[in-house]
């Protein structure tokens, strides 16, 4: 592929005369490459999934309990939250719905006396608001459609709504399962597979005295891809040491260049008159960008410097800045693979788990805000846009050195996106 490119850049006129076997070569190679866009290889199996229960079965359809669990190891959703839309593959209507409710109700002029709640024919259903009564509520509803990692916080890492479908099927061989199913989270970049009928949920009672089996269950998985969403990165890495002077920048364009943000008026400078009314002109969380002109163009930078080395451990201070003028990132985690983490001995400021993602793994730590220190949300760019740690690694002296970079993360990830590092050779040493 590189080889490739590089082809582009001299000219076809260069090149020589491609052989039928060749051009087959180049043509797999970019067809491999496309499909490996949505695999990421520290979440390998992640997904959202989408599970619909049916109840009970009523009159003219069924009453379904549907249920999102995010599987995602390191990735959650953030305010303003989840919108889940599907298809009809009938006439079905939307009668009634708990915590959870239809964006539209369409066009139910054909009802008389009962109207239904949504007639649309692809409804968008999202979640409700806290503090919703608690006879609109059911469990697991009403976060405003936000939801945390399993390693965050595994209590809110579901949501649910319950549904009441009508003009629809009434028994298992004659209910037509929805169909083109889309997620936003809140944005794009999730690809939802089709519904397919599964083993029927078994459900247990509060005492645990009790189970009871859902009269049909079919599910759907979504998969993320950072692609998808946007074609540049959202952070970078920015390195240094107590050992040396020089602060590794962020590698120049690693999200976008300063010239282009600039003229489509995605990036402004820190100076600029009436900046307040620049940012606040759409709102906050609004998700057209709007970041602090840099030769990096970064939503967010992570820096990672080595501050002091002693005979046992060795000290590093971790910061996070938000360069983004729009967006405040609330229960924002931090994922960073580095060899020294099966040593790490104390983390002050951040809360702190080891991943095993697999069985060969234990170099792979998550890190995020702890609430009590009020250093769970990241604040929009700003003298309050940035949140800092230090974490102690005790020394093991058969791998512990500071030559060829090893002091430094292999990866991160900034809220399940990769963040681009300087290249090796700008590490100092």
């Amino acid at each position: 592929m590189l080889h490739f490119f590089a082809a582009r850049k001299m000219g076809f006129s260069q090149l020589p005369k491609a052989t039928p076997s060749i051009l087959f070569l180049v043509l797999l190679s970019c067809t491999c490459f496309t499909s490996t866009d949505a695999y990421d290889p520290l979440d390998p199996n992640g997904n959202i999934t989408i599970k619909w229960d049916v109840i009970s079965w009523t009159p003219d359809g069924y009453v379904a309990v549907v249920t999102m669990n995010n599987f995602l190891a390191f990735r959650h959703i953030p305010s303003p939250g989840w919108s889940m839309r599907w298809t009809w593959a009938k006439k079905e209507v939307i009668w009634n719905m708990v915590g959870g409710q239809a964006t539209e109700q369409g066009d139910c002029s054909k009802f008389k006396g009962n109207i239904p709640h949504s007639c649309k024919k692809n409804p968008t259903v999202v979640d409700l608001l806290p503090g919703t009564p608690y006879n609109q509520q059911v469990a697991n509803c009403c976060k405003g459609g936000v939801l945390t990692t399993l390693v965050q916080d595994p209590t809110k890492a579901a949501a649910s709504f319950q549904v009441s479908v009508g003009r629809a099927g009434t028994t298992n061989r004659t209910v037509k399962l929805p169909k083109n199913f889309t997620l936003k989270a809140p944005g794009p970049g999730y690809t939802c597979g089709p519904a397919k009928i599964v083993r029927p949920t078994k459900f247990i009672t509060p005492d645990k005295r009790r189970v009871t089996v859902a009269l049909m269950t079919w599910k759907v998985v979504c998969t993320y891809s950072q692609f998808l969403v946007r074609k540049t990165p959202t952070c970078c890495v920015t390195l240094s040491s107590f050992h040396n002077n020089t602060v590794v920048p962020c590698p120049t364009c690693s999200c976008g260049c300063q010239r282009n943000s600039s003229r489509s008026r995605r990036c402004v400078n820190p100076g600029t008159p009436h900046l307040a009314s620049n940012v606040t002109s759409s709102g906050t969380n609004n998700l057209s960008p709007l970041v602090q002109c840099t030769k990096h163009m970064c939503p967010t930078q992570v820096h990672w410097h080595v501050m002091r080395n002693s005979k046992k451990y060795w000290r590093v201070k971790v910061t996070v800045t938000n360069f983004s003028y729009r967006m405040n990132y609330s229960d924002w985690n931090l994922l960073v693979q580095h060899h020294n983490f099966n040593n790490r001995t104390q983390v002050f400021g951040f809360n702190y788990k080891l991943l095993a993602l697999d069985a060969y793994t234990n170099d792979i730590a998550m890190l995020w805000g702890i609430k009590s220190r009020h250093n769970d949300i990241l604040n929009q760019a700003g003298p309050k846009g940035n949140v800092q740690a230090e974490l102690l690694f005790r020394k093991d002296k058969a791998t512990f050195t500071f030559d060829k970079g090893w002091a430094f993360p292999r990866r991160i990830y900034f809220n399940g996106d990769i963040c681009v590092m300087p290249p090796p050779d700008a590490y100092p040493f």
